[in-house]
């Protein structure tokens, strides 16, 4: 519970949402008792009546999440009656795609020369899904809901919560079918060959009985991946000027079972007694002071129509996705930080954004790296 109270159990709410100028790609989940974790999500899709920003002649929903064998408050409550100090054991999570456990998805069919455009939406809630179709370069015109100038890349790199449009033209012969791969992935879990990560595959059929083309092997690091600040949107809205900053950096956490948490500050985030829709509407001249949402809510008060800078570091080894409700946001930049400037060997890339900073709602902030981005406070709630 954070803004309203739930649902009770046999009893519904209808909500009406005002999409205006809002198009795009979306996904839409619970948000009590971690029900996301259990499948209450879906994606949603909002056709725009504009001209796209590359013509296609279909387009292909391709959806991912992690699945677990056991439900959320199963896993939970045998954590919490755990005694002693050792760990529980790591219910690690398999993947669906398109609802269907990884490697028995139904083919993707693709019609020699056509265009087709695929929204990929990624509704998982711990694991990162990179996707490629090896023998086809993906055009970027889309993320989370926004247009995007187009820019080609060899496949995805997608956090808990993203989406994007890409655009991917058939060859125009049906001489061959091909492999499309799906990894599955979470940089907090210790590497496993076969296991952590997971590697699925699906065809990419032209013909049915068109053999399978074998495309050589190559490293994700010699891949163009969409990077955060390197998308620029299509509107070609410049950076806004900011009036106030906020510093986040994330904290670890540790139980007494040594399993971690993470936090924005120094103290987890507690579930509020009162929502804080109804605390804002009823305290009056209050309601502009932080601490009467709780001191463990974290909040921060803005004013209205301020543009609001917001820095968030991430100065451990865990990559982490983090949602904006009710915005989106402009990418400014990402950069090294904390006591590494490598991941994996990798050098963590500086990249700040051109002059038309791509807006979305949901920004990766991959471990030992920071992300600056920017916002208008123009929805109140």
């Amino acid at each position: 519970m954070v803004t309203q109270c739930g649902i009770p159990p046999g009893e519904s709410f209808t909500y009406v949402l005002e999409t205006k100028n809002q198009f795009g790609t979306f996904w839409i989940h619970g948000h009590t008792r971690h029900q996301e974790v259990d499948g209450f999500h879906t994606p949603l899709i909002i056709h725009s009546r504009k001209q796209p920003v590359i013509d296609y002649d279909e387009e292909l929903l391709v959806a991912f999440e992690d699945w677990y064998t056991t439900e959320f408050n199963v896993r939970q409550e045998y954590i919490n009656n755990l005694k002693g100090a050792s760990r529980p054991p790591t219910n690690y999570a398999k993947a669906l795609i398109n609802g269907y456990d990884g490697n028995n998805t139904a083919p993707i069919t693709f019609v020699p020369g056509k265009r087709y455009r695929l929204r990929v939406v990624c509704m998982s809630v711990n694991n990162w899904f990179k996707f490629r179709i090896p023998g086809h370069k993906m055009t970027v015109i889309e993320a989370d809901g926004v247009e995007s100038m187009p820019l080609e890349v060899d496949g995805l790199s997608m956090g808990p919560g993203q989406r994007y449009s890409v655009i991917v033209t058939a060859h125009k012969s049906d001489k061959f079918n091909y492999i499309y791969n799906v990894t599955s992935y979470s940089r907090f879990i210790t590497k496993e060959e076969g296991l952590r990560p997971i590697v699925y595959t699906g065809l990419i059929k032209y013909k049915d009985d068109a053999p399978t083309k074998t495309i050589p092997v190559v490293s994700d690091n010699q891949l163009v991946w969409p990077e955060e600040a390197q998308l620029q949107a299509y509107d070609k809205q410049p950076r806004l000027p900011v009036d106030r900053q906020i510093e986040l950096t994330v904290n670890r956490f540790t139980d007494v079972y040594n399993v971690p948490y993470s936090a924005l500050g120094s103290s987890l985030y507690k579930s509020v007694l009162v929502p804080t829709l109804y605390t804002a509407l009823s305290m009056g001249n209050l309601a502009n002071n932080s601490s009467v949402y709780g001191p463990q809510t974290n909040a921060y008060v803005l004013k209205h129509l301020d543009v609001v800078e917001i820095v968030i570091n991430n100065p451990a080894i865990e990559d982490h996705t983090f949602h904006f409700h009710g915005h989106n946001v402009q990418v400014i930049e990402t950069g090294p930080f904390g006591s590494s400037s490598t991941i994996n060997g990798q050098p963590v890339p500086h990249i700040l954004s051109g002059p038309w900073p791509m807006w979305r709602d949901t920004v990766q902030v991959r471990a030992f790296e920071f992300i600056r981005v920017r916002f208008r406070a123009d929805n109140p709630g």
